[in-house]
């Protein structure tokens, strides 16, 4: 798919989604990235060349506007097992509604235009906006628990914490993502008695019991500004659910969605369930 309309909700300008080749384009990705991310110099994520490379190779490298202006990028590659899967490396946009959800669409067709059928890409599992976007209005679901997956990183998103991440995985054809592609988010309900593995008392992190088949994992409202404010809590926020939710994701157990946007849903069996749909995608 070369270009995806999007509406916002709400109303505003049309998100209009295209892939780009042209350099004049990927060092408007450049410069949009470090707007984004602000690296400090000599540590940017990608250069022009890459994107450039990629671009031609025929991986992904996307961008969103409105009116004209680029307002969010997406770069991804082809990535194993061959012909399945599609990995997401970055997505950015400037605040605005609808953008990311836009890429994310695009990003979809392009795979299945190419016979793709999954995409993955990772995620910072403390910060729950992205949970809530990720799990609930796109309907992936974390996979595996990386812990300091990029190393030291300097900008202005992952100073001063460690660089722990999920790996999501998107299964495009899933009737879950099916019908997160159309606007109806899916909800996940708290089984009959889940009960805390993590919870938030006062701003710290609270371990409870892991021994039960359906368990609440509890993050931080805010974990952006709460570095900002105490990193101490910060910190025991990092090492409390790398401890909780990578403990459970090694031993087998399965995300099975994000609660109000507060707490993962962990089960330990596979439980075959429908889901619910809300209107609004975005």
């Amino acid at each position: 798919m070369r270009v995806l309309l999007v509406r916002p909700p709400g109303g505003g300008a049309v998100i209009e989604v295209r892939e780009l080749y042209e350099l004049e384009d990927l060092y408007e990705v450049y410069r949009l990235i470090d707007a984004i991310w602000h690296p400090d110099p000599g540590a940017e994520p990608v250069q022009v060349e890459l994107l450039r490379a990629l671009s031609h190779a025929g991986n992904y490298v996307a961008g969103a506007y409105q009116d004209g202006r680029l307002v969010g990028m997406s770069i991804a590659f082809l990535a194993a097992p061959p012909g399945v899967s599609l990995h997401s490396h970055m997505t950015g946009a400037r605040a605005g509604r609808g953008i990311g959800m836009a890429l994310k669409l695009h990003q979809r067709r392009w795979a299945l235009d190419r016979g793709l059928s999954r995409i993955t890409w990772t995620y910072d599992p403390l910060v729950s906006r992205n949970a809530h976007f990720n799990l609930v209005k796109l309907g992936a679901r974390p996979v595996e628990y990386l812990a300091s997956f990029y190393g030291a990183m300097d900008d202005s998103i992952n100073s001063g914490d460690e660089t722990d991440r999920v790996l999501a995985a998107w299964p495009l054809a899933d009737p879950r993502v099916v019908a997160a592609a159309a606007g109806r988010a899916v909800q996940a309900g708290v089984p009959a008695g889940a009960v805390a593995a993590l919870s938030d008392h006062d701003g710290r992190p609270v371990p409870g019991t892991t021994n039960a088949p359906a368990l609440l994992v509890a993050v931080p409202q805010d974990i952006e500004g709460l570095r900002r404010r105490d990193p101490e809590a910060a910190r025991a926020w990092r090492v409390a659910l790398r401890d909780v939710l990578g403990g459970l994701l090694d031993e087998g157990a399965r995300v099975t969605g994000f609660h109000r946007r507060s707490c993962y849903v962990v089960e330990r069996e596979p439980i075959e369930r429908g889901f619910n749909h809300a209107k609004g995608s975005s």
